[in-house]
């Protein structure tokens, strides 16, 4: 069916869908169910503040450098979204800004990795994408404050019509679909889902903390690094574990010319905050990643022993950093293979699950968001198919391998 005809489609809009967390994924369904098909979903969020939330704590950059098509696609048609938010998300005369800007992502590989690199590109291409493959000279023209030791080739994302990568201001982002969906009938509560009624193959109801039953037709399950356990409930193993990444805000001597986000072979990344020399970087844990690690814990020893040493190899200017600031979110992290699980819950007909991006949410949302509200409104994907991320692939053991996940 054509997405125009999707759109078309007589639907329920009496239905009653209630969603389990308010955060970027389900805010952003809830708006395409009301905005398209006149559904008024109600939204389930334990914490109102979203203190906690994923979509509040993250460094909110978009891409289209994958290695998997279905990941291009997805970030392709939220791209365009995010470009006209101000008129997808205009509620009255309100024209919300995300502060959108496209200096690229900057991908560095050793020679050991310079064909993964080469064969993402090609993928890459096929797909649209303007992703320009770069050798240690032209990464010098370009970049002439990075030092290339052992870098034998980059991969810089361009910005076109079509294509382009960058970062954005995630919680603007949150807020501005979840104005969208209120204002087209959407209600938020604040309370916590703590089981469901459910007989005949179908839940009837989520059950709150406080006692009460919220009848539902259907049930969208997009509470981020907590989704397991609801998951469990309905019998599901859904493998999606809480995973914290650490963030330090840096102030380095000045500003490094026409920096993009940058991702270095040992795994680390940085980017530009601002245009005053100030910065924000990560790297991948030390050790074990262990699952649920309290937030206020900063690793500020990753910082000191692992993290400066490697950013001053590969920047010289950083060697006179000093940390602004810091602080920690969770990645709703997929262990079966990194990728969002998106689609029918397996053994209940009618719930549905959006979790386990693994730090790709909220560059995901707008094109995830509108395929679920599709999925859930008329039983079939329109604009673009998301079967590939359906949970079916995981009783299969067939994981869909995605390379480029930072």
């Amino acid at each position: 069916m054509s997405p125009d005809a999707l759109r078309n489609q007589q639907v329920d809009s009496s239905m009653r869908v209630v969603i389990i967390g308010g955060g970027v994924m389900g805010a952003a369904t809830a708006s395409f169910l009301g905005a398209r098909y006149g559904i008024r979903a109600t939204v389930i969020e334990r914490d109102a503040s979203y203190a906690r939330a994923s979509s509040a704590l993250s460094v909110c950059a978009i891409r289209q450098q994958f290695s998997t098509e279905i990941n291009i696609r997805i970030s392709q048609q939220s791209l365009a979204f995010y470009r006209d938010i101000g008129t997808q998300l205009a509620v009255g005369a309100d024209r919300p800004s995300i502060g959108l800007v496209e200096p690229g992502y900057l991908y560095l590989a050793t020679s050991a990795g310079a064909n993964v690199l080469e064969e993402n590109q090609a993928l890459q291409t096929r797909c649209g994408a303007a992703v320009a493959l770069l050798s240690p000279s032209e990464l010098a023209r370009r970049f002439p404050w990075l030092s290339l030791e052992q870098i034998a080739l980059g991969s810089l994302g361009l910005s076109t019509a079509t294509s382009g990568e960058g970062w954005f201001d995630g919680y603007s982002a949150l807020q501005a679909f979840r104005q969208h969906a209120i204002a087209h009938g959407a209600q938020f509560l604040e309370a916590e889902a703590v089981d469901f009624d459910v007989r005949d193959g179908a839940v009837q109801s989520v059950i709150t903390s406080a006692g009460d039953r919220i009848a539902a037709d259907a049930v969208l399950i997009t509470a981020g690094a907590w989704s397991s356990p609801l998951a469990g409930m309905l019998g599901f193993d859904l493998p999606v574990r809480a995973r914290k990444r650490d963030v330090f805000s840096l102030q380095a001597p000045g500003p490094l010319p026409g920096c993009p986000l940058v991702i270095d072979p040992s795994g680390f990344w940085f980017r530009p905050d601002g245009d005053t020399g100030q910065f924000l970087c990560g790297s991948p844990p030390r050790g074990e990643d262990i699952d649920g690690v309290p937030l206020d814990q900063v690793d500020h020893g990753l910082f000191d022993e692992w993290l400066w040493p490697r950013l001053a190899e590969r920047v010289p200017q950083f060697d006179e950093l000093r940390v602004t600031g810091s602080w920690a979110g969770y990645y709703e992290y997929n262990t079966f293979d990194q990728n969002g699980l998106v689609g029918r819950l397996p053994g209940v007909r009618n719930a549905f699950v959006a979790a386990g991006f693994s730090g790709h949410g909220l560059q995901q949302a707008p094109a995830v968001g509108l395929g679920v509200a599709e999925l859930i409104a008329t039983g079939a994907y329109g604009v673009l198919d998301l079967s590939p991320l359906g949970l079916e692939r995981i009783a299969a053991k067939a994981p869909l391998v995605e390379r480029n996940v930072i």
